[in-house]
Order: structure tokens, then C-alpha cells, then sequence
């Protein structure tokens, strides 16, 4: 088995797929990446058993052949190199020879027969949506989602596709964002659990794509693939809770503000919160808002005054200023609305500008009670 690549096609590849690879794997040969090898077309795989990876590279060779090389020392040593060839040699004494232009290099390998099977994707339900768009959704929704593993359903982003519309829903019970694109639509009605490691290595290798990504799925598992990047994983079992029930209808209190203005006077004054609630009050009337935070325990206080456009009833509402933070921070506009009822009901931000035609999006803040 021999093949020739160039370096630094390989290390952009391996180095995508090397998300994947765990730090503490059950399995030694997942610390390693695949090589299939089948003429001039090299196929690179890297899996944690849930989640499994591929891409395919040009390279020159007539043989074929399957085995497994350690991800770590290959990733380490390719960043090493500048651009050049690099020839692969199987040997007999069960090493690899990689020769470079002014070295040589042995690597232990594993059979790759006994690397483990990405799953299939049986009969699958399949939708098409542009890359820039899914990862826009990804980058939308994916902050919100939860870290209890009691509640996996809820550490992962709900897909809602339907013949009308397209929805993302991530929400950890303090926080819910709902995007939903108007403008693309699937061929039948399906929901499934997207989990949250494999949405984070789409969301970075999404950014700057174009081409369509096909998304195939069924009840078990889901297949997303654009260009030679094929990305299989398995799906959160279990029901997502109603999160339409949360979300409230009727909200008279509109405050619309700049969102940096906003988002920047959240910051300061939360650094004088309890360290425990990370409480911020916002006091509204008229056109003044009032935010301020107390720390009782170490007699700290701060409070800053901003003007709004306010439609509504005077009102008093505290929040959990890291879940404010957070929100204004995933959300990309220049003004944003803050839509209320009650005091102890949720607020609700959508952004006023910068959304493409058919984007919607929706962030749920639950607020906390005040201590007066």
C-alpha cells in the first residue's frame, strides 16, 4: 500500500475531523483516524462511536487498503511541515513510512477492518438547506441548549422540520430560542434531537459555506454531507418537552433599545450582583430605563440609566444578568425589542433589523424574583 498527498491538504482535513476524537476514548483504535485507501481517492475517517466522520482526498496511488494511524502524532507532526509531498509506505513490520522532503518518519498502525462502522441511515426522511443558513440556525440556537444529563433531551437542538417551515428550538429552562426559516421547507413532517458535540463541529466548519447541505434522517440517526465531508451521528432519544406552552401570547410592554447600549450596561452593572443569583433589576418608565444590581452581603450596588422606547405600563422585572448577557451576545442586530407581561412572566427578545427575508427568531428569558 503506497500512496503519495500533499501535506497540506492532508493536515486541513485530519485536523477538521480530529474534533471528533475524544480525549478519553473505551476503544484505543478511536485515538486513531481511518485511511481507506482506493486507487487515487483517499477516504479519512474519525469516530467516537455516536458520531462518526469522513472526508475523501485526491491522491496519487494505484493501490488500496485499509489502516488505522494514531490521530494525535499525525495531527502534531503535519502541523510541523510546510507545504510538500509526502509518501506513504506500508512496510512489513507493521509500520508506516512517511518520507518527506528531508525525512523519514515510522508509525505503528492498527487493521483498519477493526475500525468501528459508521451507521446507516435507513430509510431516511431527506431535506436540503443551504450550509450559511444551517449554520446560522446552529449559531442561533445552540448557547441556549442544557448541560443536564438528567434531562438529555434538553442538552441537545430540536429539529422541527415541516412542509412549511423549518424550526430550531434549543432551551436549558432558564433561556428558549426558537429560529424558524420561513423560506425552506421539507418534503414530510419530521422532529429528532440533534446532540450538541456534532452541532458544534458543523457550526465551525459551516462558516463561510454556500453549497447546499443534504441532511438525512430517520428515527435513530442523522446524515449531514456537502462536498467529500460526510457526518453520521446518533440521535437524542426521548420527547422534547412543549416549549410553545412557555413561550406567552400576550405581551403589552414593549421596550425597544440599542442593543450594544443595552447590552454593555447589563455587563457593568452585573458585576456588582450577588455572585450567587447574578440578579439585575430593570426598572421601566416612560422612556427612562433603569438597570441596577445589588450585592447585600458586601454592601455593592451599581445602577445606570438609559433612554428606550417604551410602549406599556410601568414595570419592574429582574433577570439573570449571564442569561441577558448571553442572549444580546447571540443575536446580530443594531436594535433589539424586549416584549413583556408580568413580572414573573418570561420576556421575550427578537431583533429589529439585520434578519434575512423569511428568518424569525425568538429568545426567552425567564426572569427571577426580585428581593425588595
Amino acid at each position: 500500500m503506497k500512496f503519495i498527498v500533499s501535506s497540506e491538504s492532508l493536515q486541513k482535513e485530519l485536523q477538521i475531523l480530529g474534533g471528533i476524537i475524544n480525549n478519553t476514548n473505551t476503544l484505543p483504535i478511536l485515538d486513531n483516524f481511518l485511511f481507506h485507501l482506493n486507487g487515487n481517492q483517499l477516504v479519512l475517517t474519525a469516530s467516537d462511536l455516536e458520531t462518526s466522520m469522513s472526508s475523501s482526498i485526491a491522491v496519487e496511488s494505484e493501490d488500496s487498503g485499509m489502516i488505522a494511524l494514531p490521530a494525535r502524532l499525525l495531527l502534531d507532526t503535519l502541523k510541523t511541515f510546510p507545504e510538500q509531498p509526502l509518501t506513504f509506505i506500508k512496510t512489513e513490520n507493521n509500520t508506516l513510512e512517511i518520507s518527506a522532503n528531508n525525512g523519514k518518519y515510522a508509525v505503528a498502525y492498527l487493521n483498519g477492518e477493526d475500525f468501528p462502522k459508521a451507521a446507516q441511515v435507513k430509510d431516511p426522511i431527506r431535506t436540503q438547506i443551504n450550509g450559511t443558513v444551517l449554520a446560522n440556525a446552529i449559531n442561533a440556537t445552540l448557547f441556549a441548549s442544557g448541560n443536564d444529563d438528567l434531562r438529555p433531551v434538553m442538552s441537545g437542538v430540536f429539529f422541527q422540520f415541516s412542509t412549511e417551515e423549518l424550526t430550531f428550538v434549543a432551551t436549558d429552562a432558564h433561556k428558549l430560542v426558537k429560529y424558524t426559516r420561513t423560506d425552506i421547507q421539507a418534503d414530510k413532517n419530521a422532529e429528532f434531537i440533534m446532540p450538541k458535540k456534532p452541532l458544534q463541529l458543523l457550526k465551525g466548519i459551516l462558516q463561510g459555506v454556500e453549497e447546499d447541505v443534504v441532511i438525512e434522517y430517520n428515527e435513530t440517526n442523522a446524515e449531514f454531507s456537502f462536498g467529500s465531508l460526510r457526518m453520521t451521528c446518533r440521535l437524542v432519544e426521548g420527547k422534547y418537552p412543549n416549549y410553545e406552552a412557555v413561550i406567552p401570547k400576550e405581551n403589552p410592554n414593549v421596550m425597544q433599545i440599542t442593543r450594544t447600549d443595552f447590552l454593555n450596561s447589563v455587563r457593568r452593572v452585573s458585576i456588582f450582583s450577588n455572585k450567587t443569583t447574578h440578579q439585575v433589576r430593570l426598572k421601566i418608565a416612560g422612556a427612562d430605563l433603569q438597570i441596577s444590581a445589588e450585592d447585600f452581603d458586601y454592601s455593592n450596588k451599581a445602577e445606570e440609566r438609559l433612554g428606550c422606547d417604551y410602549q406599556g405600563d410601568d414595570l419592574q422585572i429582574g433577570f439573570n444578568s449571564r442569561f441577558l448577557i448571553e442572549m444580546l451576545n447571540n443575536i446580530e442586530c443594531d436594535e433589539i425589542k424586549l416584549s413583556m407581561s408580568l413580572p414573573n412572566r418570561a420576556g421575550i427578545l427578537t431583533p429589529m433589523d439585520h434578519f434575512d427575508p423569511g428568518e424569525d427568531i425568538t429568545m426567552l428569558v425567564m426572569p427571577v424574583m426580585l428581593n425588595d
